[in-house]
């Protein structure tokens, strides 16, 4: 197969509806790939298909990737109204158990999760709007995530939630996962006051 001339081909598509995952506006995206002796291609982002797939005009205007060592957790992490941000998480290389929280105020899921295990094998990508709070747990070495953000980083924006918290009971399949100084800190649900309608 010459992977070039199939780049036409490439679909993407929605791999579970928003009623599996019961929290509105979570999507989870099946790209396919294209595969041969030579290795593989897949398109990893079209605007215009990932915009009808959500339903929204979504602009990225900053790209991250992160390296981690396995069993390290990172988050829960969001940012704060008027530099709020939606995310479309990915694994590049290993894998991750992926987690958003949901905390728009108005919401019926408020305070609730949805959790999808993503890897470079897999293909998927979690699309996860503004009003959710994110993290993640790698599940092997050398595992290297990748984020498109729909807005700027801004420090002082920065909002976090404790990746323990009793009341979010999210099951992480872990008890003594590896945390940076900051992450230990974070808030608790029950004491948190979102920004988010």
């Amino acid at each position: 197969m010459d992977m070039v001339t199939d780049m036409d081909k490439v679909i993407i598509q929605k791999r579970m509806s928003e009623s599996e995952i019961e929290i509105e506006g979570l999507v989870i995206i099946e790209t396919r790939k294209f595969k041969d002796d030579r290795g593989y291609f897949y398109e990893s982002y079209n605007e215009h298909k990932y915009n009808e797939l959500i339903g929204n005009d979504i602009h990225f205007f900053q790209d991250n990737v992160s390296l981690s060592a396995k069993n390290v957790l990172r988050g829960l992490h969001f940012q704060n109204p008027p530099f709020d941000q939606g995310k479309l998480v990915s694994v590049l290389k290993g894998s991750v158990l992926d987690v958003a929280v949901d905390i728009r105020k108005d919401s019926v899921t408020y305070g609730k999760h949805h959790s999808v295990v993503l890897s470079a094998e897999n293909g998927l990508q979690f699309w996860i709007p503004p009003g959710f709070a994110h993290g993640f747990l790698t599940l092997e070495d050398d595992t290297i995530f990748s984020y498109k953000c729909t807005n700027y980083y801004s420090p002082e924006s920065e909002g976090s939630l404790r990746w323990n918290d009793p009341d979010l009971a999210i099951d992480w399949k872990i008890k003594n996962p590896i945390i940076s100084t900051k992450d230990e800190i974070n808030d608790f649900f029950n004491t948190f006051v979102s920004k988010f309608n």
